[in-house]
């Protein structure tokens, strides 16, 4: 398994405490005690040093001392120069601190411009194949802001998980069956008979947008009037077909146009016309999870924890919505994912107990299905709510908020909370050229970097590319530059955590926190001087930031700008 610098520093700190608890109990220090897994975690306050453990706390009642003699007994039989610590300290009832030797930072450093933008990246995930669905916007309308919000999680989640060690897919399930596609078809057809002169009220179930009318002049220019000529069953069926089909282009190309693709674009026809959902009905069946009453079969969810059994086949013998969703998600599996994602919108939370059900149901654990909620989103201009759309009714569409505020300002905003809290997006700040704009703020650092870099050349200075040879990090001493390395040590282990824990939004936290602590060394330390060996090493350093902030801005699919 791929360490992580931060992986290989704790476990250099783990092995010397237990080396230490070691040698205690052989000096008579400790009683003989059983030695837990050690937490190595960072000091919420700088001044207690760089990490910190409660090692000595954990085992206070065991070795029936208070837990600052433990603290003191350990730190006197720690093995000298271990895990690249410089100095141990007891604090408080009994903390044990380290501040690190600063050559383990230079090694950091080192280890960026050996591994590029692969820097962060581990084998820790252990290839768990994870298929993720995100999006999946019934294919009856543009994409609004919502969906655009669900893409950029869903997308850098998946990368993430990639950075992790695991084996993502995303996913695309086009729900292009049922009821709404049919209402879709009539939309179209009411809409062209509109345009042809006819006068016909447009039904309440039917999509009154703006997009529709657009379709529907298209349709005509495409196919003419003698579509409308067919006998009713073909022309629905040809109408739908239609539109579910343009519809379905657009979102292509409206995700491209935002950074997202996916490996799989699953349709619900499929699993309706290849007989896979009579056959997920069957296996229900047979495991004996349906009853049949009222003249409909029903599924015994509330076996499985539901609040009430859901039906499957109504009396007309239709399917109800959960019963192809039950044949999709035993597709997944059946495909041998070890873990199954769901990105859904926050009107879906209700449906999570029925698809847990579904998926024990056909044998698998609870846990193998894992579902995130993507809260709603408030378009804020000048403190007041906004609708931007002019094509889709009462929706607001993702198209029209990326022609406002760009690609790369919609992915960073909509990564700055977690998804399961609302969010105000803020259309005045994300087009503001200032350093109050999150994203602005980090692309100007890369954009900055570059500069820096075409000056140094202009000026003959020498600028570490694919290697660092020998150059001297050792004159690297100034506190903003053990700042900034410590940050980007960081990096591997934020990437894990943000995968494991599903937290995109540490992402953009992090480039915030990293564009922070360059501007600190930037404005401290002058990185062209007429020290030639020191500004090669600080070079280096801004070298190595730049690698990282490309990176991290890459896994959130935003661009890292040469200039600005």
């Amino acid at each position: 398994m791929t360490l992580t610098p931060v992986e290989k520093l704790k476990n250099g700190i783990r092995n010397a405490l237990e080396q230490a608890v070691a040698s205690a109990t052989a000096q008579g220090e400790l009683p003989m005690v059983d030695v837990p897994d050690i937490v190595i975690e960072v000091p919420a306050r700088k001044e207690h040093g760089d990490y910190a453990t409660n090692l000595a706390m954990v085992l206070a009642s065991a070795a029936k001392k208070p837990p600052r003699q433990v603290a003191e007994a350990i730190v006197r039989n720690l093995p000298a120069g271990a895990g690249f610590v410089e100095k141990t300290e007891v604090a408080g009832p009994g903390f044990i601190n380290f501040r690190l030797d600063k050559r383990w930072l230079y090694g950091v450093v080192r280890e960026i411009f050996e591994r590029g933008n692969d820097y962060g990246r581990t084998t820790r995930g252990g290839g768990q194949r994870i298929q993720i669905e995100f999006v999946s916007a019934n294919p009856v309308g543009p994409m609004t802001v919502v969906q655009a919000r669900a893409g950029a999680i869903g997308d850098t989640l998946a990368n993430l998980f990639s950075y992790a060690g695991m084996a993502p897919q995303r996913e695309y399930y086009v729900n292009d069956a049922g009821q709404q596609v049919k209402d879709l078809g009539l939309s179209l057809e009411i809409r062209a008979r509109q345009l042809l002169g006819e006068s016909i009220e447009l039904p309440d179930r039917c999509y009154p947008g703006e997009y529709v009318v657009d379709m529907a002049r298209e349709l005509l220019a495409e196919r003419g009037r003698e579509v409308l000529l067919l006998p009713e069953e073909q022309r629905r069926q040809a109408l739908t077909d239609w539109a579910v089909a343009r519809i379905v282009a657009q979102q292509r190309e409206d995700l491209k146009r935002y950074g997202v693709e996916f490996d799989v674009w699953f349709r619900e026809r499929s699993l309706r016309e290849s007989g896979d959902v009579a056959r997920a009905v069957g296996i229900l069946k047979d495991r004996g999870h349906t009853y049949e009453a009222e003249g409909a079969l029903w599924f015994r969810s509330t076996a499985f924890g539901d609040d009430k059994d859901r039906v499957m086949i109504k009396s007309d013998g239709n399917y109800t919505y959960i019963t192809p969703d039950a044949a999709y998600h035993l597709n997944k599996f059946q495909r041998g994912f070890e873990k199954v994602i769901d990105i859904w919108g926050p009107d879906h939370h209700g449906y999570i107990p029925r698809m847990k059900a579904v998926v024990q149901a056909f044998g698998y654990s609870a846990d193998a299905l894992e579902i995130l909620i993507v809260q709603l989103v408030r378009l804020v201009r000048g403190g007041e709510a906004v609708r931007m759309s002019k094509r889709g009714g009462t929706i607001i569409l993702m198209d029209e908020l990326l022609d406002e505020v760009g690609k790369d300002a919609a992915r960073f905003f909509f990564l700055t909370r977690a998804p399961a809290s609302q969010l105000d997006f803020d259309l005045d700040l994300a087009k503001l050229e200032t350093s109050e704009n999150p994203v602005f703020y980090v692309q100007y650092a890369h954009a900055r970097i570059s500069s820096i870099f075409r000056e140094a050349r202009e000026r003959g200075f020498r600028v570490p590319a694919e290697g660092l040879g020998d150059v001297d990090l050792s004159l690297l001493s100034d506190p903003s530059e053990f700042d900034l390395m410590k940050k980007m040590a960081d990096l591997p282990e934020e990437i894990w955590e943000a995968a494991v824990a599903r937290e995109p939004q540490r992402m953009t936290r992090y480039l915030s926190e990293l564009a922070t602590a360059f501007h600190a060394f930037y404005t401290r330390c002058r990185v062209l001087s007429d020290d030639a060996g020191l500004s090669t090493a600080r070079l280096a350093l801004t070298r190595a930031t730049q690698i990282v902030l490309k990176t991290v801005l890459g896994i959130i699919g935003v661009s890292a700008p040469e200039s600005m």
